[in-house]
């Protein structure tokens, strides 16, 4: 063991401070720091302190030195190793958060935005709650009028007058109070002013096509009805919203609902619970039963459409929210279950106590209202604000003429004391010009404030024989056939035997009547036309195939929507679709144009405040060929001057048209037209109470009323008069070809077609769209003097006119037929007989009443 002094053994942690060689390598400093220094013990050292040596007192010092030294490194070091775990962490989360991960926000972020928006919305509803008012009563009390005018710029009516009587809520009887409740708002008592589940709940149906709703509370309805307008916008709503919760610590429930059932709207312009309990019932506010009061709680809903007098169509979906009302009423303890078991619907008046709308004024305001509303136009709110200046296309001679024409040939004729039927009573009419679709004039009833219904758009009676037509169009249209091969045209032979079963049906046996039972063997189109024989034309639309048939007639213009226009078979052909008078005259006014549609339209322009509101584009298109209407044309002008409708002459000008009766004689109708003037009329029966469809017999002291008798009278006249002074014009036709060519009877069972089937004619070449003006007789095609002179080739005069019996009590095989199929001009009477074809057709006893004074257009 050497004698020289040895180093103390260092500590744990101890490392030399002695400076290195800046060139010593790193590995080096690392083995000079763990092994250069040999341990040694304390004892060992007796010499003198020398390198390498350490006394007591260094020793002490180079401790205290290590103990500083480990304690900064050991802070340094644990400081590195936390700062190194930070980035490890991020540098792990960056690698994880790649990709679409990337969008995805973190809980930090999501709660900051959660807080940002929390505080947004606090302050934004105490900003709007600061800002926003409770303004002064709206314009509703000092509400602008429409006005309505005629095509010419007179005056028709003001709607602009509020029926409206305001009253207590202890004057409204609590049925009343709590049917509204039971409909709009069941937790009105007890829930906030608003409801922001259901605005959410509201605004998602309504963007989901679920319905338009609003998801508001009778206060905010309150609030819109009465502090704000009715538009449809944010602005409105954000408004509503703030003023309904100022609102509600401003007023009592009671005082909201009074102020709210004050207000609403139930239709007939009615504003107010107390002015609807008397537009619907005649009575007060504190009289409403349970029943009443549901139903005009009901209405507050959709007051145009739930108003089953003006609507009947809609009467299943009105009765539905009447249930709903009631039993809400009973869920609530509002109602007696057993009260609510024994009521049943209570069907309001006919009537109305406003002066303001009587006469024709009142109907034809609220059909133009109906027609801007179905067209998008201006919407029911925007009217209900007022300020429209709105210029009809009707026409104020025309709409006169109609009227008197309507009480000359039926009211005047009328004894409601002493004949009950004659208090069924009712008529309808309108009037469209073919070229432009403009409605000239309308008829709807006696009086607006007596008969509310409008009669001229009501789709609720059959339309009968008129229909047939569309069936012989459709032939044309689709070059149809019949079951043998034989081309369908006005001179193609069918079997007219009453009760002959259809051939060719899939479905069950069908085999219609003639009226009166009346066989007629064999019989043209043409023939069985002018007698309306029932057997030829359900066996023509098997031919032509129902679909066809109903396609052809929804082209022409009637709605698709028609009641009972689908699924008839065979029976279409017959009109037991419910038609409106309304529609049926475009579909004449289709033909009368040549095949060419124009949408009908009421409005001719529309202005508030000034500023001119755009009128939805209206294009015409060719609904069927020429041909094809044409030759409809030229088969019904023979119905005007040999068959059914010879009271149509009256007119004094070429006109063609068909007769139709409904079912059991419960409407009559004649649709027929001129060059310049499509007009359908129709007299209908219906009880004044229970608003039933009633049978016409014995009206006016007639057996039956029918399409020939007083709707072709008032056809002939209103026509007339209306065209009093414009010239005369003739049809100009181009036909099918082959039409007026003479065909043999059904051939035999080789079944070959006939010489029709060949086309003779140049005008098939020609386009459909050519110029209607045209009227160069070609083969198969002419104009109106040389049809005029063929249309009644191949007819036999059985059925023929009468030759002047006022009773026109002759039978068919009697009377006698002019060659030109034209009638005598000596007889006033009804010219037709009686029991020799349709009854539903041929005028009755007095029917004509004098009308054909010898005046013929020819």
């Amino acid at each position: 063991m050497s004698d020289e002094p040895q180093p103390k053994k260092p500590r744990p942690g101890w490392a030399s401070h002695e400076p290195q060689a800046a060139d010593t390598p790193d590995d080096a400093r690392d083995d000079t720091r763990t092994n250069e220094a040999a341990p040694t013990r304390s004892g060992d050292s007796d010499g003198e302190p020398g390198e390498g040596a350490a006394t007591p007192e260094s020793g002490t010092a180079s401790a205290k030195a290590g103990v500083s030294a480990k304690a900064g490194v050991s802070a340094k070091a644990g400081v590195s190793a936390k700062k190194a775990a930070r980035e490890e962490r991020r540098a792990a989360l960056k690698a994880r958060r790649t990709g679409w991960r990337r969008l995805v926000p973190t809980w930090r972020m999501v709660a900051g935005a959660f807080l940002v928006t929390a505080l947004l919305l606090v302050g934004g509803f105490l900003l709007g709650y600061a800002l926003v008012q409770i303004p002064a009563a709206n314009a509703l009390a000092t509400q602008q009028a429409n006005v309505y005018l005629y095509a010419d710029g007179s005056v028709i009516a003001r709607d602009g007058e509020v029926n409206r009587e305001n009253v207590t809520l202890s004057q409204i009887s609590k049925d009343a109070q709590h049917a509204v409740l039971a409909a709009e708002d069941r937790d009105f008592y007890t829930e906030s002013a608003v409801d922001p589940q259901a605005m959410i709940r509201g605004a998602w149906n309504t963007v989901t096509g679920k319905g338009k709703q609003s998801g508001s509370t009778i206060t905010q309805q309150y609030v819109k009805n009465y502090y704000l307008r009715q538009e449809q916008t944010v602005t409105r709503k954000v408004k509503e919203f703030f003023i309904a919760i100022k609102l509600d610590r401003n007023q009592s429930k009671d005082e909201i609902l009074e102020g709210y059932l004050n207000t609403s709207f139930f239709g007939r312009g009615a504003y107010g619970i107390q002015a609807a309990a008397h537009a619907y019932y005649d009575m007060d506010a504190s009289q409403l039963d349970a029943g009443r009061a549901a139903y005009l709680a009901a209405l507050v809903n959709a007051p145009s459409q739930y108003d089953v007098i003006a609507r009947p169509e809609n009467r299943a979906f009105v009765e539905k929210r009447w249930n709903y009302v009631l039993d809400g009423m009973v869920d609530e303890g509002w109602l007696d279950p057993a009260e609510r078991a024994r009521l049943t619907f209570p069907v309001p008046k006919r009537s109305t106590h406003s002066t303001g709308m009587s006469g024709q004024r009142g109907y034809i305001v609220n059909i133009v209202k109906q027609h801007l509303t179905d067209n998008k136009i201006v919407d029911e709110g925007a009217l209900d604000a007022g300020g429209y200046r709105i210029t009809t296309t009707l026409q104020k001679s025309k709409q006169d003429a109609f009227v008197e024409s309507v009480n000359d040939n039926l009211m005047a004729r009328l004894d409601k004391k002493n004949r009950k039927v004659d208090t069924y009573v009712r008529a309808g009419g309108a009037s469209v010009e073919p070229k432009t679709g403009k409605v000239v004039a309308m008829y709807n009833g006696i009086d607006y404030v007596k008969q509310y219904t409008p009669n001229a758009t009501r789709r609720d009676f059959q339309v009968g024989s008129s229909f047939k037509p569309f069936v012989l169009t459709a032939a044309v249209e689709n070059d149809s056939r019949t079951q043998d091969g034989r081309r369908i045209t006005p001179q193609t032979h069918y079997d007219g035997t009453s009760e002959r079963p259809v051939q060719g049906w899939a479905g069950p046996r069908y085999a219609p009547e003639n009226e009166d039972h009346e066989d007629y063997g064999d019989i043209t189109v043409s023939e069985a036309t002018d007698k309306s024989v029932n057997a030829v034309y359900a066996q023509m639309a098997v031919d032509v195939g129902p679909d066809k048939v109903r396609e052809t007639a929804v082209a022409l213009g009637l709605s698709p929507d028609t009641p009972d226009l689908d699924g008839g078979g065979p029976s279409i052909a017959l009109g037991v679709a419910n038609a409106s008078v309304l529609d049926m005259a475009q579909a004449y006014a289709t033909l009368a144009n040549h095949g060419k549609h124009t949408p009908y339209t009421l409005v001719e322009k529309i202005t508030q405040n000034g500023r001119d509101i755009a009128l939805p584009e209206r294009r015409t298109r060719q609904a069927v060929s020429r041909e094809a209407a044409d030759t409809t044309t030229s088969v019904l002008k023979g119905v005007v001057e040999k068959g059914t409708a010879t009271a149509a002459q009256t007119s004094g000008r070429p006109a063609a048209g068909k007769t139709g009766t409904a079912e059991e004689d419960t409407a009559a109708w004649f649709a027929g037209y001129t060059p310049d003037l499509a007009t359908v009329v129709a007299v209908m029966g219906q009880d004044p109470v229970t608003a039933g469809h009633k049978s016409l017999y014995g009206a006016m002291g007639l057996p039956r009323v029918n399409g020939g008798g007083a709707p072709a009278e008032i056809w002939g006249q209103y026509t007339r008069d209306a065209l009093r002074g414009e010239p005369v014009s003739s049809f100009s036709l181009r036909l099918q070809p082959g039409a007026n060519e003479s065909q043999p009877p059904a051939p035999d069972s080789s079944g070959g077609p006939s010489s029709s089937d060949d086309p003779s004619s140049s005008a098939s070449d020609s386009p459909d769209d050519e110029d209607t003006d045209s009227g160069t007789p070609e083969d198969g095609g002419s104009s109106t003097g040389a049809e005029e002179g063929t249309a009644s080739e191949g007819q036999d005069s059985t059925g023929g006119t009468a030759t002047g019996s006022p009773t026109g009590g002759q039978t068919g095989d009697t009377g006698g037929g002019t060659g030109t199929g034209g009638t005598d001009t000596g007889g006033g009477g009804g010219n037709t007989d009686d029991g020799g074809s349709n009854r539903d057709e041929l005028p009755g006893p007095g029917g004509l009443s004098g009308a054909l004074d010898g005046r013929r257009w020819n």
